[in-house]
């Protein structure tokens, strides 16, 4: 796993909007080494920010369009979500709607919700939308979290 981080840390602004497509997606992923590692190389925060959420709401897509093509032992098989997870997942989203995409960035439960708004054929729109939203205010805080942190180190440094 530390190979693939350092690799797109190497390759900059794709390497982060590769790395947010994976950790967006079912694939276990975190993105946070990557832009934590590009924020003190200098790359301009807006521009990470841009990339990371841009990439992490076509992962969340990557899971509705795979769950809209799957069916449920296709899913157990190759996602390997357990059929409680699973139903858990389209409990939240059968009682919620489209509103569930904004818990899309919570990791391990978003995919579920992602997969399960994909199987339960949820307008791709409002869809997309509300993954949107919630991946973005996500990327929002965690860059203004590490922003603040880094601006606190270097005072403490200086």
């Amino acid at each position: 796993m530390d190979f693939l981080v350092n690799l797109l840390i190497d390759w900059g602004l794709p390497g982060m909007f590769i790395a947010a497509f994976l950790a967006g997606s079912f694939f276990p992923f975190s993105s946070e080494a990557v832009m934590v590692t590009l924020i003190a190389t200098g790359i301009p925060s807006f521009e990470l920010f841009i990339c990371a959420s841009i990439g992490n709401i076509l992962g969340g897509m990557f899971n509705y369009c795979v769950g809209r093509r799957g069916n449920e032992a296709w899913m157990h098989k190759y996602l390997r979500l357990p059929p409680k997870k699973l139903n858990k997942g389209i409990q939240q989203v059968r009682r919620y709607g489209m509103w569930a995409g904004l818990l899309s960035w919570i990791p391990i439960l978003g995919s579920v919700i992602t997969v399960a708004m994909g199987y339960l054929r949820l307008n791709v729109y409002y869809s997309l939308i509300s993954m949107g939203v919630g991946k973005t205010i996500r990327y929002y805080i965690v860059m203004a979290f590490m922003m603040g942190l880094m601006d606190s180190v270097s005072e403490l440094l200086n």
